[in-house]
């Protein structure tokens, strides 16, 4: 064999060394993959001026600037040519929209990696309510999931001296007061799942050594995790805790008199925000209370005073029909704005409250394409939103009681005057009817020609919507490229019921959407396999490698993203525990006989003829074990495929922690699609 020797506990394993992330063999054998793939596609013409184009478009000063109201400030994390890892930085919230201001750094990360010998991503900022001047800043050494937590000073602009300090780990810090904090995290010997998540909620007073934190909560390992997290109000923090029993099931608590008390509430509905004294919850399954049933998909208030009573007064707040879901919640002092996805475009909702009952009333938007409230506060009126579509550039609105007015417009980063974005539907292999978006130059010879790529996602009820992509725009539309996006089940399109029809045992019906998508455009005359690939990350990565083995048939080029590709032991590695609740479990036989159908690394054999893929995935991925494409990568090589395989060194579940290790990576991936697609 080319690659490791059996052992008495992998002989039906051989390549379960991959699974010892930066071991001298792993690391030898992905180096050795890493520069045959980059000697290959490096060399497709245009790859060095792609790269570089890239590198200017994400680096570019004009870009969006995404605000972040806290208190009387706007925060932004920025990165450019000049700030690789990033500054974060902030202006007042006045002179920010009155779009006279200067922004003020707080904290540089280029400077803090260079001065500590770290490869830092900030991942973000807790703060100590109601002053706002104290935080807790969470770092990534690489862009992995885990992260340490630091408390620092914006004042003084420096980490506080002797401040609280929580070594690197998954989980979660909030503030109980300035002089303590509740902690979920994954510290030391049996203080984990085997999901990789805490079992603990401790507290922790200034001063204590993490092993003196007193627990609050403790759960066995066989659980996803337990979270606790505190609710500011009225001068004092509350006390809850979550606990994940899987995925999609979570008990929630909250501390009285010295006790947990269990809420009286569905087991996998969704806490969406809080406003007037309302717990704003979204609902994955009917809800009965009393003599009233809550459909599934429904957004529902419950009356937060009585609740913490153990009591219960619940009221509608929005009920999508069958073509539309809830796809965001945003609160503000006078509303709750509703994005809504309708036939997977998004409308935005105002919702008022009045003690009583709710009313829902339209928001004027741009039509036809994705919007997302990007900021909002619920001790301020007005709320920002973004709306793009995938020929139109990002615009980003502000709107309060005056009306709504342009913060700014990105420039148009590709030549889209040729395009154009139609959407149609197709029947998949069960009869369900499955839409997808598809963008193609206006003139469009329909020869069975044009170079396609598709792109989906399916999993865990996350949805697809019709935004901007500079990166597909350059590299694949302006060349002539056709890009499609197919909105297929396990997505959250069309609702909880939407990604619920793709899960477990039922995970085959998005793949069959996928390919029916696939079929379609064939069958209009748009692509043929010589011109047809596939795209997915993540879930999608494993649906990319579904499909790649499943019908090789259908395509010349496949990407698979960081991937799940071992459905065998995807619930032993990292967080895969933690995903058996959207694929099932391995270990159960009734199980692993559905699953077994459609695992990649299992279905891979010599006799057939696969398109020659392309791998991407990273060493510091701590949520997808690299392992997954590192595996099937080393079967296929040693099968006889042909393969491209590309890990980036750090990242995280994304692959790249800069703006110039993404604009490789893109390169990389639509050089490829050329190289294949387009016969070059």
């Amino acid at each position: 064999m080319l690659f490791a020797v059996f052992t008495a506990t992998c002989q039906e394993d051989p390549y379960i060394w991959m699974e010892e992330v930066e071991s001298e063999q792993s690391l030898n054998w992905v180096n050795q993959q890493n520069q045959l793939t980059k000697d290959k596609i490096s060399k497709v013409e245009g790859f060095s001026d792609l790269q570089k184009r890239y590198v200017e478009v994400f680096n570019d000063k004009d870009k969006i600037v995404y605000p972040s109201t806290v208190g009387k400030y706007m925060y932004n994390f920025w990165k450019d040519e000049t700030h690789k890892r990033g500054i974060w930085r902030r202006t007042k919230r006045a002179d920010f929209l009155s779009g006279n201001y200067q922004w003020e750094t707080i904290l540089d990360i280029d400077a803090l990696s260079e001065k500590e010998g770290k490869k830092w991503v900030f991942q973000g900022a807790n703060w100590l309510e109601p002053d706002y001047t104290i935080c807790l800043i969470s770092l990534s050494d690489g862009g992995t999931d885990e992260n340490e937590v630091r408390e620092f000073d914006v004042k003084t602009k420096s980490f506080v001296k002797n401040g609280f300090f929580i070594p690197s780990s998954k989980g979660s810090v909030s503030w109980i007061s300035k002089n303590e904090v509740l902690i979920s995290r994954t510290l030391g010997e049996n203080s984990m799942t085997e999901s990789g998540y805490p079992r603990h909620v401790k507290r922790l007073k200034r001063g204590q050594n993490l092993s003196e934190a007193s627990i609050l909560i403790e759960e066995p390992d066989s659980i996803m995790g337990v979270w606790g997290y505190t609710d500011y109000e009225k001068g004092k923090y509350s006390i809850l805790v979550s606990k994940s029993i899987t995925f999609y099931s979570h008990q929630s608590y909250i501390l009285k008199e010295a006790k947990l008390m269990a809420l009286p509430l569905p087991l996998d509905a969704d806490q969406e925000g809080e406003y007037k004294g309302e717990l704003l919850y979204s609902l994955n399954s009917d809800w009965t209370v009393g003599n009233q049933t809550f459909k599934i998909g429904s957004l529902v208030s419950v009356n937060k005073e009585k609740l913490y009573q153990g009591n219960l007064i619940v009221q509608l707040v929005y009920l999508p029909d069958a073509k539309s879901s809830v796809n965001g919640v945003m609160v503000t002092k006078d509303k709750v704005v509703l994005t809504v996805l309708q036939n997977v475009q998004n409308v935005l909702l105002a919702c008022h409250f009045d003690t009583k009952k709710w009313t829902v009333s339209s928001l004027k938007t741009p039509e036809f394409g994705r919007i997302s409230v990007v900021d909002g506060d619920t001790k301020q009126v007005g709320y920002f939103y973004e709306y793009s579509n995938y020929i139109t550039p990002p615009t980003l609105y502000y709107v309060d009681n005056k009306g709504t007015k342009v913060i700014q417009e990105q420039r148009s980063m590709f030549n889209a005057e040729n395009l154009e974005v139609h959407q149609y539907e197709v029947t998949s292999k069960d009869g369900t009817v499955v839409p997808y978006f598809i963008v193609h130059a206006k003139n469009i010879v329909l020869n069975g020609k044009n170079p396609t790529l598709v792109y989906a996602y399916g999993g865990f009820n996350i949805s697809q919507k019709p935004s901007y992509n500079s990166t597909t725009g350059i590299g694949w539309l302006e060349q002539g490229g056709v890009y499609v996006v197919a909105s297929i089940r396990g997505g959250g399109e069309f609702g909880p019921s939407w990604h619920q029809a793709a899960i477990k045992e039922n995970r085959q019906n998005a793949y069959d959407d996928f390919y029916a998508v696939c079929e379609d455009l064939i069958a209009r005359k748009i692509t043929s396999q010589p011109h047809l690939g596939a795209f997915g990350w993540s879930n999608g990565g494993l649906m990319a490698g579904v499909v790649a083995t499943q019908r090789p048939d259908l395509f010349n080029a496949v990407i698979i993203g960081a991937p799940l590709l071992d459905m065998k032991r995807f619930n032993k590695m990292l967080a895969g525990a933690s995903w058996m609740g959207e694929y099932g479990n391995p270990d159960i036989p009734e199980e692993w006989e559905y699953i077994r159908k459609y695992s990649p690394y299992h279905n891979v054999v010599a006799e057939k003829e696969y398109p020659e893929v392309l791998f991407v995935t990273s060493t510091k991925d701590d949520r997808v074990h690299p392992a997954h494409a590192r595996k099937m990568a080393a079967r296929m090589i040693e099968q006889g495929h042909p393969i491209f395989y590309y890990e980036t060194m750090e990242g995280g579940h994304g692959a790249s922690s800069t703006n110039e290790q993404l604009a490789f990576n893109q390169a990389l991936m639509y050089s490829y699609l050329r190289m294949k697609l387009k016969g070059e």
